[in-house]
């Protein structure tokens, strides 16, 4: 297999970013305990790797025929014909159960969520995407699971600090998603997804998508409020919060591709500096 197909089977730049956010998380989760162990780290990072692009490969594997509708995704392996759907379980299992292994290694709630993410993503949000926008919600939870088990591998257990990264994820996947579907929505039409809020590109979807940025607000400065983090990781967050919300006003405003596309631009900016700074400025306990 080439590594194009394989990194197109595994959305490379999709599972990097859910790998990131989780590795951090690990390294906030050793500052609670006051060490950092490096082989864990890595196996984390090897693990969740694996455990993501077994997500999206069963997610490719369900959604094959849809696939080849899209002009953005004809070309994966498995709708242009260049790979069985045979092989693409074959390595979609080796994946998630090596991946969950090694995530169950470090402890075996990881290892659970781990499976709950997997479960969640491919076999709840992956059907649902056709039904109805409601899919987008469900799918926040295991796009918001990364970095809640990245601190439970560290720290193993779930306290404050584990649900106020994965609430920060949770809420941050609605603009940062519903962007991404506004500047996709033809071609997701074409394989019949209703992911926009209304379903539309319309004022009512927009302002949907403003009212969730306006909650990632306050959201986003938790750590700070609840002395987790200083005022450093408050400021940063605040003025990103302010940004992003620039944005999605403009979105409202406009109600343009344009506009979502800096959104959804702005929406990968956002968590990986705040999440950064978290880390940077945290205080422990």
């Amino acid at each position: 297999m080439k590594w194009a197909d394989f990194s197109k089977l595994i959305k490379f730049r999709l599972t990097f970013l859910v790998v990131f956010s989780a590795s951090i998380s690990y390294l906030i989760g050793c500052k609670v305990n006051g060490e950092v162990i490096w082989k864990d780290w890595g196996i984390l990072i090897v693990g969740g790797f694996l455990v993501t692009s077994a997500a999206n490969c069963f997610n490719e594997i369900i959604e094959k025929d849809l696939d080849k509708l899209m002009k953005r995704t004809m070309d994966r392996p498995i709708p242009a014909g260049r790979m069985t759907t045979g092989q693409g379980l074959v390595l979609g299992l080796f994946m998630g159960i090596t991946g969950t292994y090694l995530l169950g290694s470090l402890n075996i709630l990881t290892g659970l969520l781990s499976v709950f993410s997997i479960l969640l993503y491919a076999f709840a949000y992956t059907p649902l995407k056709r039904k109805t926008p409601i899919a987008v919600f469900v799918g926040a939870i295991p796009g918001a699971l990364p970095p809640l088990i990245g601190y439970v591998a560290a720290h193993g257990k779930i306290d404050n600090i584990a649900l106020l990264l994965f609430t920060i994820q949770f809420v941050w996947q609605f603009p940062h998603f519903w962007a991404i579907a506004w500047v996709l929505d033809d071609d997701y039409k074409l394989a019949g997804f209703r992911l926009l809020p209304t379903g539309k590109r319309n004022r009512p979807s927009a302002v949907i998508t403003f009212l969730l940025t306006v909650i990632l607000l306050p959201v986003s400065l938790m750590p700070t409020l609840y002395h987790y983090g200083g005022y450093y990781v408050g400021g940063v967050s605040l003025a990103l919060s302010l940004m992003f919300l620039y944005q999605a006003f403009n979105l409202l405003r406009t109600l343009e591709i344009k506009a979502a596309r800096q959104l959804m631009f702005g929406s990968f900016i956002y968590l990986q500096v705040v999440q950064l700074m978290f880390l940077f400025d945290f205080i422990g306990k």
